[in-house]
């Protein structure tokens, strides 16, 4: 299945997404974390688009879609889940599943509140939504940010975006370090690393604390409408630990937990399982 690769003008914005399969076959929208982009689904897609058509967007501020600075647009979870919203009204979509994976959770959930009568179900990796998966180490960044915004705790948020962290998010829990390719980190970093754009990803990092803020009413919504739900965990993930899988079956308790023995991204050696897990359940 040939992937295409394609450009939307959302809000004066361009909006970069890639998009694969016959677009009468029931849609899947992959929404990427941090630090990545669509990048991170592209062994996944073509394993998709046998049954469905694909669309995978990148963000405002990450990957080929548009990197405003600061002072021309404000970078909050709100806006990046608007601009993803504008784009799914563009191509007229009006049903589909949210494969959602770290960042992808903030923004699906808000797209699911918002229409929750288009969403056929939800597919969970490593995306959190309970303080309870919340792991030791992004809770000691990210906790002083969200109290107070000053040099201390940005000084220890910006370690986050150095280029150690963000090898480390591809390589902690791999069963075989050399299965993963390093063009994961190299082009992730060197998007981190335009110049100014770092405050972005700092806006974004404290803004999180809306997403913690929202927990009550996502799992209201959850319990409200039980949407179809499969959840694949990468196991050894230190930011979004294995209790944040095991939360949703409070709220989604006719969801199907897989675990699987990865960190925090999966897809470079479990793309096949992925892709025959969602078959599974939404094929």
């Amino acid at each position: 299945m040939t992937t295409l690769h394609k450009f939307a003008t959302v809000g004066g914005r361009q909006v970069f997404y890639r998009e694969a399969g016959d677009d009468a076959r029931p849609t899947i929208l992959l929404l990427h974390g941090f630090p990545t982009s669509s990048h991170m689904f592209r062994d996944l897609i073509p394993l998709l688009a046998e049954r469905f058509h694909v669309i995978a967007p990148d963000y405002i501020g990450f990957g080929q879609s548009d990197a405003p600075s600061v002072d021309d647009f404000d970078y909050t979870f709100d806006n990046l889940t608007a601009h993803v919203s504008g784009l799914i009204d563009q191509l007229g979509l009006t049903s589909y599943v949210l494969y959602m994976q770290d960042y992808g959770g903030p923004v699906g959930f808000r797209l699911f509140t918002q229409h929750p009568d288009r969403v056929r179900g939800f597919v969970i990796q490593n995306a959190n939504a309970y303080m309870a998966g919340v792991g030791e180490m992004p809770a000691q960044i990210f906790l002083p940010l969200w109290e107070k915004r000053d040099a201390a705790s940005e000084g220890a948020a910006r370690g986050f975006l150095a280029a150690e962290t963000t090898k480390f998010q591809y390589l902690v829990g791999a069963k075989n370090p050399d299965a993963i390719s390093p063009d994961n980190w190299t082009i992730d970093q060197a998007l981190l690393d335009r110049p100014g754009h770092d405050d972005a990803h700092l806006d974004l990092l404290e803004d999180y604390k809306t997403n913690v803020a929202a927990y009550d009413s996502w799992h209201e919504a959850f319990r409200a409408n039980s949407p179809k739900t499969l959840i694949v965990w990468g196991k050894q993930d230190p930011f979004f630990i294995p209790a944040g899988a095991e939360a949703f079956l409070a709220d989604l308790p006719l969801a199907k937990l897989v675990w699987l023995d990865a960190g925090h991204f999966v897809l470079d050696e479990n793309a096949t399982t992925v892709a025959a897990e969602i078959s599974s359940v939404f094929g």
